[in-house]
């Protein structure tokens, strides 16, 4: 295909990536969707995203990555766990879940070039779902505000439940904010992404992606702060509003961290920590320590892990552990060891996003909105030198002009003397 179709298309396969992680599972909606229903979208959108990715890439050109190959080890003891079929059969088929997803990253690979390109895909992507949260909110308020979520935001129209809306509104936001400081994108642009995401987190009462949002962009603007103008003055000037927004704001603030638990709620984590202590507590055989019990629905015992880390532990087992440890400290030193710039900032961004948010959010693990969000930061350390599919330029293509015979001189013209 063109080259001008070429990036509509792989933009279109990355969107198909974003429906799949979506999810099944969430608050009930204003027209009820059969979750057989749902299923067949999510896992349609990424057998499209595949065929789609192989369309645009049929001679498989691919760029080599860190990420990707440590994310290919993962399925090693994803496939090892699963095949005893001790989480059923619905472990083998997100084996095979996973195994597509990874080979879309690798088929579309072949266009990550240290560009913004897939930071812009990721947004509009995101925005696009916001849209359909903040749709809900207007048609029915009372079903996007359900009293079964203490009256956060859920996705009306889409079963998405809070946490959900809030990591998109957050990471929407701090890569509108970071564009914009790197100047890609206007201050009208910014606004119209960055502020209908801050109403819809603020709606979400998600703790976790606030934390994520902030420290994610206080790390990203603080490698931009010895070279951009415009990262220090808004670095001051967050800094000074923030200040402000404790002082005056301080109650109502700490009612919404809140979220009116009580104080024993609160430092349970949400009754998370009682998850924890009976996963780890639990006994586990050799092979279940080493590989994990096999995929499945990020639960124990019926109820959420809501940690990526223990998620990973007890699915892929220890060792899946250390290879998910292994992308975030190689993507992290990687972004470490890279000049300061606009990709080099919103990489940062990602990594530290998903790295707070694995502590009560999982996904790591499995084809999830955090992989997409860390295969967004390995797309942005690629050295620009590598790129091998733009065309040479004409100076390093053309021949060699041919050497102009030198001309011959009669002897009696040589000297330089008058006589």
């Amino acid at each position: 295909m063109g080259t001008d179709r070429t990036p509509k298309l792989v933009g279109t396969a990355w969107g198909l990536l974003v429906l799949n992680t979506l999810g099944s599972t969430g608050a009930e909606t204003i027209v009820p969707l059969p979750r057989s229903l749902i299923q067949m979208v999510t896992m349609g959108a990424l057998v499209a995203a595949f065929v789609l990715a192989l369309a645009v890439n049929v001679r498989l050109r691919v760029r080599p990555s860190a990420f990707l190959f440590l994310l290919t080890l993962l399925l090693v003891p994803s496939v090892l766990s699963s095949a005893s079929l001790e989480s059923g059969f619905g472990a083998l088929f997100r084996c095979a879940r996973l195994t597509l997803f990874v080979g879309t990253l690798w088929l579309l690979s072949r266009w990550w070039d240290g560009g913004p390109a897939f930071v812009r895909h990721h947004t509009r992507m995101y925005f696009l779902v916001l849209c359909s949260v903040a749709a809900g909110l207007v048609v029915s308020p009372g079903t996007a505000l359900p009293e079964l979520y203490g009256g956060r935001l859920v996705g009306a129209l889409w079963p998405l439940t809070p946490p959900q809306i809030g990591q998109y509104a957050a990471v929407i936001t701090g890569l509108a904010v970071l564009l914009l400081l790197g100047r890609r994108t206007d201050r009208r642009g910014a606004a119209l992404v960055a502020g209908p995401a801050l109403v819809l987190l603020a709606l979400t009462h998600t703790r976790t992606a606030t934390l994520g949002l902030i420290a994610g962009l206080t790390v990203a603007i603080g490698s931009l702060v010895l070279t951009s103008a415009a990262a220090r003055r808004f670095f001051g000037w967050a800094v000074l509003c923030a200040a402000v927004a404790a002082v005056g704001f301080g109650s109502a603030l700490q009612a919404w961290f809140l979220r009116g638990q009580s104080q024993e709620n609160f430092t349970s984590l949400t009754g998370r920590a009682k998850v924890w202590d009976a996963l780890l507590a639990a006994p586990r055989s050799t092979t279940e320590y080493l590989f994990g019990v096999g995929l499945g629905d990020k639960s124990f015992g019926g109820l959420p892990i809501d940690n990526s880390w223990l998620a990973v532990y007890h699915e892929q087992g220890t060792t899946g552990v250390a290879l998910v440890a292994a992308m975030i400290v190689v993507l992290g030193g990687v972004a470490l060891l890279r000049p300061p710039s606009l990709s080099r900032a919103c990489a940062l961004f990602l990594i530290s996003y998903c790295a707070i948010a694995s502590y009560t959010e999982a996904g790591l693990g499995d084809a999830s909105p955090y992989l997409l969000h860390l295969a967004v930061a390995a797309s942005l350390l690629v050295t620009p030198a590598a790129v091998t599919d733009r065309p040479a330029p004409a100076a390093a293509t053309a021949l060699p002009a041919p050497a102009v015979p030198r001309r011959r001189v009669p002897r009696w013209a040589r000297t330089t003397e008058v006589t």
